[in-house]
């Protein structure tokens, strides 16, 4: 890892490029993607099996859907410990959806009654990732909080998914999933086949092909957000240099080109981090790619600029040393508190969603939720006596507005202003 003090001329150079860092790098991707999406745009599932056959590897014989009976038998086939944990991660995930639901209710004053309802979306896609490992704690992170929604048809689409991704959709009782992925599954999912009707909504993570696509379609179907490689941040004074080296050689394993950051005032505590992952990334090659192109340690002036740091990156994951520190955190997707939470836990088994904002965008959002899979639908009700006090006020400013029709479509009800 890179030891960089903040005193240093590169420090804040190196710091305003993590700064400016996007989950959105696209570009290389994107010409391949618009000439699937288009293809499969235009000639539905035709072009969705090509593609599938080329780039899933989709046998010419093989369905799309995945059939009740293959996800029951991966369920049989799984290990009995394996399915447990599965249990115990849905359950609290679950949980955790469940409350953050969205409350419904009323407010009467002076003749206006004003509120809100909470409803589903019709039709949602999630996407599972099929590549590097398989991922059947994505499919409990996407699914979950679409079914606490209350969300009618959910559409699973992963490429060659694997046995455990199998298992996880018959432990949730998944009836509709599909053995494609990349931006042909995108493209699918937002303008429809004749096999996978179009959805409202896509949510999951994916490779940058997937990313493009979900930005190449956003205008004619909504997304949850377009993420990037893992990122971690510790910020921490007092924390256990294997256990915040274990965090984050783990993080840095998802990807090579993962972010991994430690900031800290004390340089022992620096330095023992620093030998602590090199001696974990040794065999571990992914890991050890990250580390290598975005791998650092910042050592700040003072605690204050600590949290200085920590907020302007606005990571992914971020450990901080206790839940007295929340005080200070303002941008980031997740957090873990205190030495004794692996940040794995939130991966699989805490409850909170593991799909979180990447590229600085937890300055504006935090992870996929329920709320990602509910509308807000408002209401307003008048009784002739709240028309009439609250009538003048609307015509003032539709007047104002040059909106002559508004100001005499409250006038039509009697209200003279």
């Amino acid at each position: 890892m890179k030891l960089i003090k903040m005193e240093d001329r590169e420090a804040e150079r190196v710091l305003a490029r993590l700064e400016r860092r996007s989950a959105q790098n696209t570009g290389r991707a994107m010409p391949t993607v618009t000439r699937i999406v288009n293809g499969v745009r235009r000639q539905g599932d035709r072009a969705l099996r090509r593609y599938a056959a080329q780039l899933d590897g989709l046998g010419p014989r093989q369905p799309l859907r995945v059939s009740r009976d293959e996800m029951e038998e991966a369920w049989r086939a799984t290990p009995a410990r394996l399915r447990s944990a599965m249990r115990t991660a849905a359950k609290n995930i679950r949980g955790f959806a469940r409350r953050q639901m969205p409350k419904e209710w009323n407010v009467t004053a002076g003749g206006l009654t004003t509120g809100q309802r909470v409803r589903p979306l019709d039709a949602v896609g999630c996407y599972v990732p099929g590549g590097r490992y398989p991922l059947p704690s994505t499919m409990l992170m996407t699914v979950i909080p679409a079914q606490a929604a209350g969300v009618a048809r959910i559409v699973v689409v992963s490429p060659k998914p694997a046995r455990e991704t199998l298992a996880a959709a018959a432990l949730l009782g998944v009836e509709h999933f599909y053995r494609v992925g990349g931006a042909q599954a995108i493209a699918a999912l937002a303008y429809g086949t004749t096999s996978i009707p179009r959805v409202d909504k896509i949510a999951g993570p994916g490779n940058w092909y997937v990313t493009a696509a979900k930005k190449l379609v956003a205008f004619d179907c909504a997304i949850d957000m377009l993420a990037g490689p893992t990122e971690i941040v510790v910020a921490s004074q007092t924390g256990d240099p294997a256990g915040i080296a274990a965090d984050l050689v783990a993080q840095a394993e998802h990807d090579p080109a993962a972010l991994a950051i430690l900031v800290t005032t004390k340089v022992a505590l620096a330095r023992a981090v620093a030998a602590e992952v090199r001696a974990r990334v040794a065999s571990n090659a992914v890991a050890r790619a990250a580390i290598a192109g975005n791998g650092y340690i910042f050592v700040a002036r003072s605690i204050e600029e600590v949290h200085a740091i920590a907020n302007r990156l606005a990571p992914e994951h971020l450990t901080i040393d206790s839940m007295r520190d929340l005080a200070w955190v303002r941008n980031a997707g997740s957090v873990f508190a205190g030495p004794a939470s692996a940040q794995p836990m939130g991966d699989y088994v805490s409850g909170p969603n593991h799909t979180l904002p990447t590229g600085g965008a937890a300055r504006a959002r935090g992870g996929l939720s329920v709320l990602d899979f509910v509308k807000i639908v408002t209401i307003q009700q008048y009784t002739p006596a709240g028309l009439a006090r609250l009538g003048p006020a609307a015509i003032a400013m539709a007047r104002a507005e040059g909106l002559l029709g508004h100001a005499e479509a409250v006038r039509a009800r009697g209200i003279d202003a």
